[in-house]
């Protein structure tokens, strides 16, 4: 299958402007065929919002989107990988808030996240369980046709004077959008105003190498180990292979409980130099992947031996980088617009400019000399076909009269 599905619906400001869009999950294109756990619908979400579509296309240049959270996904760490620039994180109403929930509700929004609450009804129970919050809660969203219409004035007149923004959601006419828009609410959802549109994305065909090149630039710009451990998990057999290199690499005294505990045991350095392997070798379609994953391992080498000491680390990331359009099989620009690394690095590998740029002349110059020699030496052995389709992506012009 190499679409997915999602749902998006606009949220409105009293000026009528688009303020943000609720991403919702969806399996098909007519909706749902059958809802999973939230953590699954969350995380479909999350996927495809940072991996197979770009926050611009899905929510605007500076959109906001709004993210669905319940107590399991709150304390299972994959809300790390997002912005808390670009997403705010929405509480169900169901969240159940006991203590180890209510410290990280605590520390995100310490980190800068925005809270928002979903479906509040207005009610004494509903008061009651999130009173506690409203001092890091951003917005509440109420739910209009589930309130009490006494308790909803009654509520929202309170809540003004706290600061809180308020949403009026599930509007259905326009009879009540005038309503709450006397009443004083902030923003405005519901079908009166805009369905949930369906997202049919053409999952880029290797979603996984953008989740590791994404990981790759957390741990380049010195990411919270939470947040690399919750990109790890979101490839399933990645922390399998990860545990068996470190076991290749040293003798583990201690029992392994956990993804943070090897990224500790293995160093971030090393860590990052085996996610470029394992993009080359384990997650490549490409048949010639193991050859050129040893000429871009050499070519990293080479260049890393003539960088400054203070240079090193980053000389050896961009040898790598400079073939990874060789496995994606795609333009090299494409994909550095979903990593945007170092601009040293940025720079060798799209213009071959920059202070890496001599020893990667050198390092290519070295390949290139020998496969000449090589082709040279095996030319009878080589098909004309193969000839003809390498001159043709080369952009060699070739004579058809001379064939």
């Amino acid at each position: 299958m190499n679409n997915v599905f999602m749902a998006r619906q606009k949220i409105f400001s009293k000026m009528g402007t688009v303020h943000a869009h609720e991403l919702l999950f969806r399996d098909h294109a007519h909706g749902i065929k059958e809802f999973p756990s939230n953590i699954k619908a969350t995380s479909h979400v999350i996927i495809n919002s940072l991996t197979n579509i770009s926050a611009v296309e899905l929510l605007g240049k500076d959109g906001i989107g709004f993210v669905n959270i319940d107590e399991t996904i709150l304390t299972s760490d994959i809300l790390d990988v997002l912005d808390k620039e670009k997403f705010v994180l929405e509480l169900l109403e169901t969240i159940e808030l006991n203590d180890k929930v209510i410290k990280k509700i605590k520390q995100y929004h310490a980190r800068g996240f925005k809270i928002a609450i979903d479906d509040f009804d207005c009610s004494g129970k509903m008061i009651k369980k999130f009173l506690p919050l409203f001092k890091y809660i951003y917005m509440i969203k109420i739910d209009v046709l589930d309130s009490e219409p006494q308790n909803l004035v009654n509520v929202v007149e309170k809540l003004k004077k706290t600061g809180i923004k308020l949403l009026a959601e599930k509007i259905e006419t326009k009879e009540e959008y005038n309503k709450y828009i006397k009443m004083g609410f902030d923003f405005f959802q519901g079908y009166y105003l805009h369905k949930p549109e369906v997202l049919e994305i053409n999952r880029y065909k290797e979603s996984t190498q953008i989740v590791i090149l994404q990981l790759i630039k957390i741990i380049r710009q010195d990411g919270q180990t939470s947040a690399i451990e919750a990109y790890i998990k979101q490839q399933p057999d990645l922390s399998y292979k990860l545990l068996k290199f470190l076991n290749n690499q040293t003798i583990v005294s201690v029992k392994i409980e956990s993804i943070t505990q090897i990224i500790t045991l293995l160093g971030r350095d090393k860590l990052l130099r085996w996610l470029m392997v394992y993009i080359y070798s384990e997650i490549s379609n490409n048949p010639a992947s193991e050859l050129i994953l040893k000429m871009a391992t050499k070519r990293a080498e080479r260049m890393e031996a003539d960088a400054l000491p203070a240079d090193k680390d980053k000389a050896y990331l961009a040898g790598m980088f400079s073939l990874l359009d060789a496995i994606f099989e795609t333009d090299i620009k494409d994909l550095m617009k979903y990593i945007n690394l170092d601009k040293d690095i940025t720079s060798l590998v799209i213009e071959k400019k920059g202070k890496f740029a001599s020893s990667f002349l050198k390092a290519e110059k070295s390949e290139r000399d020998y496969l000449k020699k090589l082709i040279i030496d095996n030319f009878d052995k080589i098909n004309t076909v193969d000839i003809i389709y390498a001159l043709g992506f080369s952009g060699v012009e070739i004579d058809k009269s001379k064939l």
